[in-house]
């Protein structure tokens, strides 16, 4: 399956907030985890036993982390329920690239036998 997903990835590490004594998710993070869920809400197939990820992360610039995007795209992928559970992510392909004004995801996910 190949989904695209339009917006800068925000960091999961600076993600969160502390107030309180209790861990907020941050304005940044709440708004593209909604917006990751609109771009993938017709996606039908869900990965629910050992699968793999390709993804092409398109950053604004270079002050981003790979791994970091990682988290956070494996995170909405199973809230959104297009994977059951990102522990059964077996093969993890990543490359960093950079699109000022087109930050975006390129997924490709695929079941292993």
């Amino acid at each position: 399956m190949i989904l695209t997903i339009k917006g800068q990835v925000p960091s999961k590490s600076n993600g969160y907030r502390i107030a309180n004594n209790r861990l907020f998710k941050s304005k940044e993070l709440k708004q593209y985890e909604e917006s990751f869920a609109w771009q993938s809400a017709k996606v039908l197939q869900e990965f629910d036993e050992k699968f793999g990820v390709t993804m092409t992360i398109y950053f604004q610039s270079n002050r981003s982390d790979l791994d970091n995007a990682a988290k956070v795209i494996l995170d909405c992928l199973q809230s959104n329920g297009i994977i059951k559970n990102d522990r059964n992510c077996w093969q993890l392909q990543m490359t960093k690239e950079i699109d000022k004004l087109n930050p975006r995801v390129e997924l490709f996910i695929y079941q292993i036998d």
